[in-house]
């Protein structure tokens, strides 16, 4: 097989597993229905616990996002035979390249998934995930900022944005280029995704995070 078909497969192998909305799912499974019809009608981890109010709910949620990207990309980089090539002149492996494919659509399958009408959730577990496989002390770094922000402001959408943008300056000074060029890929999809957050943040109408547990639906 050749490399353009195995990078083909990652691709879709990816974007299936990447399309599973187990925020979704996992919600209708514990009796509270389709969360898409309420708070901000999103299908991650944010909207589960604005909608159920279950922590626990929500961090298998997140749990479950960040790992359907992150197998996509473990597969493939197991996988695909490891062989040097070029991109754009930049020299990387055919097994990092299958990797970051693999990754990367899968966090595009949680984004728009072909189930849902390509209305998907914004990709942020999903893109955590991408970093653990591909590299982990940048996802660690980008934890830290979101849990910063989180607690300074306690605006999931802006620790979000803030931990993304992050990522393609760090992988600037700290990775070959090939990283950044995946990363800003996947970057701008997410600030893409969070476009109605953006202008209710500059609008000073986004939702803040509430620790205190909602009342359940009967």
């Amino acid at each position: 097989m050749s490399f353009t078909a195995m990078f083909v497969l990652c691709a879709l192998g990816g974007y299936i597993l990447g399309s599973i909305p187990f925020g979704l799912v996992l919600s209708k499974l514990a009796g509270y229905g389709d969360i898409r019809k309420s708070g901000s009608g999103n299908i991650g981890a944010t909207n589960v616990l604005r909608v159920t109010g279950s922590k626990s709910l929500a961090l298998v949620t997140i749990l479950l996002d960040a790992f359907k990207a992150a197998i996509a990309a473990f597969i493939a980089l197991k996988t695909v035979p490891n062989e040097l090539c070029f991109i754009y002149s930049w020299p990387a492996t055919t097994s990092l390249i299958g990797c970051l494919i693999a990754g990367s659509c899968g966090v595009i399958g949680h984004m728009f998934p072909v189930w849902l009408k390509f209305k998907g959730g914004k990709g942020v577990s999903s893109a955590f995930g991408l970093l653990l496989v591909t590299y982990w002390p940048i996802a660690l770094i980008a934890l830290f900022i979101w849990i910063a922000m989180a607690f300074i402001f306690r605006y999931s959408s802006l620790s979000a944005l803030t931990a993304a943008v992050s990522i393609p300056f760090l992988s600037f000074f700290m990775l070959p280029q090939v990283y950044t060029l995946f990363y800003t890929i996947i970057v701008a999809l997410v600030i893409f995704k969070h476009r109605s957050n953006i202008i209710r943040l500059l609008k000073g109408e986004e939702t803040k995070i509430k620790f205190k547990k909602s009342e359940k639906k009967e």
